[in-house]
C-alpha cells in the first residue's frame, strides 16, 4: 500500500513538473531603448550632475562644458562689428549741401519762370521788347542747366556713399554669421538631457576633458520596458501586432509575477535560436523575434528573463 501511494505521488509530481515546463509559449530577456548622450562641445567638464540610477526629465540641464574662450571670441566679434559700424557714412548729412544747393537753384528757376511768363505777356501787348524776352529765356536755360548739374552731383554722391555702405555691411555679414556659430557652440556647451529616463551608466566625471561626440552617460526610459522573445514557425502564424498577452517573470520565491503585454513588433526574418533562449519546442533551430511592450512597476530590469503566454 505504501509503495502504491509513493508511486502515485511521484506520478503526480512528474505530471506537475511536465506541465510547468510548457507553462509558457515563448521566452526572452527584457531590454529598453537606450540613449547614449554625447558631448556636443570640446572643453573641460565644469559641472555634471548625473548619477547612475537617477531619473532625469527631458530638457533638464545637468551640466556644462567650459566656454570662456567662446565667450571671449564672441565679445571680440561684437567689438569688430561696432567698429565697422562707426565707419558707416551718414548719407543724409554728407549730401545736405547738395540739398541746399538744389533748393536755391529751384527757387531761382521758379522765379525766372514767373518772370519769363510776365515778359511773354508784356511782349504780346507790346509793353516789352523781344530782347527782354530773349534775356529771360537765357536766364531760364542757365537756371535749368545749373539745377540739372546739382541733381547729378547729388545722385553721384549718394551712389558713392551707398556703395561704401554696402561694402561695409558686406564686411559685417561674415562677423554676424560667426557670432551665430558661436551662439550655437555656447548653447551646446550646456549639457541638456534629451529624454525622460533613468541613468544606466555614467562615463565621465567633472574636470575631465570632453570632445565633441564623446559619450557622457547612457539613459533609458524604464517606465515601459520591452521583452524581446522568440517564437517558433508554428507560433509565428498565430500572432499579430497589438495582440495582448501575458508576460510571466520569476518573483524569486518559486512563483511568477504576471504582467499585461502588447506585441509592438514582429520580425519578418527567421534567425537561429539564441543559446540563452529556450523555445517551447527545443528542436526548433529557426525562430522569429518579437517585441512585447510591458508597463514597468519598477520590478522589471534590463537583462531579466521573462516568459510569454499567448
Amino acid at each position: 500500500m505504501k509503495s502504491l501511494t509513493t508511486i502515485l505521488a511521484g506520478a503526480i509530481l512528474l505530471a506537475s513538473c511536465s506541465g510547468n515546463k510548457n507553462a509558457y509559449d515563448a521566452s526572452g530577456t527584457f531590454e529598453a531603448i537606450e540613449t547614449i548622450v554625447p558631448a556636443e562641445a570640446t572643453g573641460t567638464i565644469e559641472h555634471l550632475q548625473v548619477e547612475e540610477g537617477q531619473f532625469l526629465k527631458q530638457g533638464e540641464p545637468v551640466g556644462y562644458i567650459d566656454s570662456v574662450q567662446l565667450y571671449l571670441k564672441k565679445k571680440q566679434l561684437e567689438a569688430q562689428i561696432k567698429a565697422t559700424g562707426t565707419k558707416m557714412p551718414d548719407i543724409s548729412a554728407q549730401t545736405e549741401v547738395y540739398k541746399e544747393q538744389l533748393h536755391v537753384a529751384q527757387t531761382r528757376l521758379d522765379a525766372d519762370l514767373r518772370e519769363q511768363k510776365r515778359i511773354q505777356n508784356l511782349v504780346k501787348s507790346d509793353a516789352a521788347t523781344t530782347k527782354q524776352l530773349d534775356d529771360i529765356n537765357t536766364e531760364v536755360e542757365e537756371a535749368q542747366k545749373q539745377l540739372l548739374v546739382i541733381q547729378k552731383q547729388d545722385a553721384a554722391q549718394v551712389s558713392l556713399l551707398q556703395t561704401q555702405t554696402s561694402g561695409l555691411r558686406g564686411d559685417v555679414l561674415p562677423l554676424v554669421v560667426q557670432i551665430e556659430q558661436i551662439n550655437d557652440q555656447l548653447a551646446k556647451s550646456r549639457i541638456i538631457n534629451p529624454v525622460n529616463g533613468t541613468v544606466l551608466v555614467k562615463y565621465v566625471e567633472p574636470n575631465e576633458m570632453a570632445t565633441s561626440g564623446k559619450p557622457l552617460y547612457k539613459i533609458a526610459d524604464l517606465s515601459t520596458i520591452i521583452l524581446r522573445a522568440y517564437v517558433t514557425g508554428d507560433q509565428f502564424a498565430k500572432i499579430k501586432l497589438n495582440q495582448k498577452l501575458t508576460v510571466l517573470v520569476d518573483d524569486g520565491l518559486g512563483k511568477y509575477k504576471s504582467y499585461d503585454g502588447i506585441i509592438e513588433w514582429i520580425s519578418d526574418k527567421a534567425e537561429f535560436t539564441p543559446k540563452t533562449i529556450q523555445t517551447k519546442d527545443e528542436r526548433e533551430n529557426l525562430v522569429y523575434a518579437v517585441k512585447v511592450n510591458v508597463k514597468n512597476d519598477g520590478y522589471l530590469k534590463i537583462g531579466m528573463y521573462g516568459e510569454v503566454k499567448f
